[in-house]
């Protein structure tokens, strides 16, 4: 199993000092991955109508592609996943162009998480169409793959027209590994046809083994191999209880999770210097660097 950590986007003061200690101690520690949330913008709960969301316009929140650009620089061996970008948001020719220089200027280190998102503020002030987002995701990850895999592309589609035009450089990797969060019946269905990998953000195992059971049946309908499909998992740090730990690892496992991320966000830790010191004890009590396989 692989271990990451998620980065603390909402409780992490915006200071690249901070971070890049930040970065250079998960990747000392032999944690393999680094994760981080998508937010553009926050609502104002206070706004005419109303809203409500987990996040706000006070939640602190760097933009992945920048934020993975400036860790690429001093980190060598931590692959650096976002988790998740919310695709149907963005122009698709644009994070293909993103997802490649980072890319090439990490060495080939980008994993690309991918999601709907929930935030309909967000779709309007990006001026992207929320109802069909889950129609349109599919044809951006054929536009993505081909981006990334040839010279020039034709592509002509029903929300997409590339006439005769690339990008370049083209990334390292040809394709760029898509992974896809997600929990919902037709969100499986949609990660078990097309993407490479789920990143799960289920927070309980009860509540995850339904949704593994329906991943792995649509795996095998999709004529997949169930057991070479990877699955990342999230845990909280909770009370720091190794045992906790161990027993989350092994229920994961056994559930055929193949990467296991903690997160540490929302566990009452203040500063860069405490979230440092909760993933320590994590990684000292899982034993990362042997475990990265």
């Amino acid at each position: 199993m692989q271990f990451g950590v998620v980065f603390p986007q909402t409780e992490f003061p915006a200071d690249p000092v901070a971070l890049r200690d930040y970065a250079q101690t998960v990747e000392g520690l032999g944690l393999s991955y680094l994760d981080a949330y998508d937010h553009v913008l926050g609502a104002n709960p206070n706004r005419p109508g109303g809203w409500r969301g987990p996040y706000t316009f006070e939640s602190s929140f760097l933009e992945p592609f920048v934020l993975f650009s400036y860790v690429a620089a001093f980190t060598t061996k931590l692959r650096l996943a976002t988790n998740i970008i919310i695709l149907p948001q963005r122009q698709t020719a644009l994070v293909a162009k993103q997802a490649a220089t980072l890319d090439v200027l990490s060495g080939g280190r980008m994993r690309l998480g991918i999601g709907l998102g929930w935030n309909e503020v967000e779709y309007i002030a990006l001026n992207e169409n929320f109802r069909n987002r889950g129609r349109r995701i599919e044809e951006q990850v054929k536009v993505l793959r081909a981006l990334w895999t040839l010279p020039l592309i034709d592509f002509r589609g029903r929300w997409h027209a590339i006439p005769d035009a690339g990008i370049k450089p083209l990334p390292i990797q040809r394709p760029i590994p898509i992974w896809m969060g997600g929990s919902a019946e037709n969100a499986l269905r949609r990660i078990a046809r097309i993407a490479d990998g789920w990143m799960s953000n289920i927070r309980s195992l009860e509540d995850a083994r339904p949704a593994v059971q329906l991943l792995l049946r649509f795996l095998k309908e999709a004529g997949r191999d169930p057991a070479a499909f990877p699955i990342e998992a999230r845990v909280p740090h909770g009370d720091g209880n190794v045992d906790t730990w161990h027993a989350l690892i092994r229920e994961w496992q056994g559930l055929g999770a193949t990467h296991l991320s903690l997160n540490t966000m929302g566990q009452g830790f203040n500063s860069p210097a405490a979230h440092l010191s909760a993933i320590q004890e994590f990684a000292a009590a899982v034993g990362t660097s042997q475990a990265k396989g």
